[in-house]
């Protein structure tokens, strides 16, 4: 008996720390959601996108300064995904018009973008601002448990709900999704049926780059509602791992999202509840866990699903 108390005493910080765990896990894989279905839909144009970072930096800042100035946190939502759309445009730029190495020009989309925020956020350092703020869904927040877990929360963490099957509907029931999927498999085959893959494309690039700035303004008008260097973090390069995780598809980049976000979620929340976990070892759970996915989902080997197009570039004309 003196075993099994000491057993329950030992793991009771750990029961008691799940059901807030998983609360937070859907707040904090909200912007990571956005960023990998906007990553995803990229891809699945053909194009490789690794600036998703440095786009969810200049979302997040457009964003939150726009809001800061107006006090409209939807405003400052659409500045924020427009801001990413314009960065991306500039990748788009690079790639399908002067041919550059998508590789390379993302990386510099990074660098640039996480750059940029932080030098122009510095006057907004610790300024907060109106953001969203949660709220009850009648009767589905009364659920045991999932109501508070799932009908409990802001504006964007209902839409992220709705999102992936819409990105699902577009891509698999639409013919502009279908002619999309289509420029990042066989660019040939969407000529041959009197599509532009190169107009296609451009599309991809537009359309996910806006998502991923959806995912900043995410974390600087819900998630923290202020301001601070560095706010991403890392999760874009969570993003750019978690698409290859699902596979390209939407449904597994939920699984995917809130897989991670909950595992972190709750290590943080154990910490919080005074279980010694070193804060060395939190600061790096992402970057461990972002390499963990990268290793399972090479496994699968050629059947990744990865678009048979996917990073390579073709002239205007072709």
């Amino acid at each position: 008996m003196e075993v099994e108390k000491t057993f329950i005493e030992l793991l009771l910080p750990y029961i008691l720390a799940l059901a807030p765990a998983l609360a937070a896990a859907v707040s904090t894989g909200t912007p990571i959601l956005f960023a990998t279905l906007g990553e995803l839909v990229t891809e699945r144009g053909g194009v490789l996108n690794l600036g998703v970072e440095g786009m969810m930096m200049v979302g997040s800042l457009a964003a939150f300064v726009i809001c800061y100035h107006t006090g409209s946190p939807w405003f400052g939502l659409l500045c924020g995904g427009a801001a990413a759309m314009a960065m991306s445009a500039l990748h788009g730029l690079v790639c399908m018009v002067f041919q550059g190495s998508q590789v390379v020009s993302g990386l510099a989309l990074t660098i640039f973008g996480v750059g940029v925020a932080n030098y122009l956020g510095t006057p907004y350092i610790q300024q907060k601002a109106e953001g969203f703020t949660t709220f009850s869904i009648p009767l589905l927040s009364s659920i045991p448990l999932l109501g508070r877990v799932f009908f409990q929360q802001d504006a964007m963490v209902y839409l992220s709900y709705l999102l992936p099957f819409l990105l699902w509907f577009l891509l698999r029931r639409t013919r502009f999704g279908l002619a999309l999927r289509a420029s990042g498999e066989n660019p040939e085959a969407v000529r041959a049926a009197g599509i532009s893959p190169f107009k296609m494309r451009w599309a991809s690039i537009l359309l996910g780059g806006f998502l991923v700035g959806l995912g900043g303004a995410y974390l600087a008008l819900a998630f923290m509602r202020m301001w601070a260097d560095n706010l991403v973090a890392g999760r874009g390069w969570i993003a750019v791992a978690l698409v290859i995780f699902a596979f390209w598809r939407p449904g597994r980049a939920v699984l995917g999202v809130y897989l991670f976000a909950g595992v972190t979620a709750y290590l943080f929340r154990v910490q919080a509840l005074g279980v010694p976990i070193p804060s060395s070892i939190m600061a790096m759970l992402p970057y461990v866990m972002t390499l963990l996915v990268l290793f399972v989902s090479s496994l699968r080997g050629k059947g990744s699903g990865a678009p048979a197009d996917l990073g390579n570039n073709f002239k205007v004309g072709d």
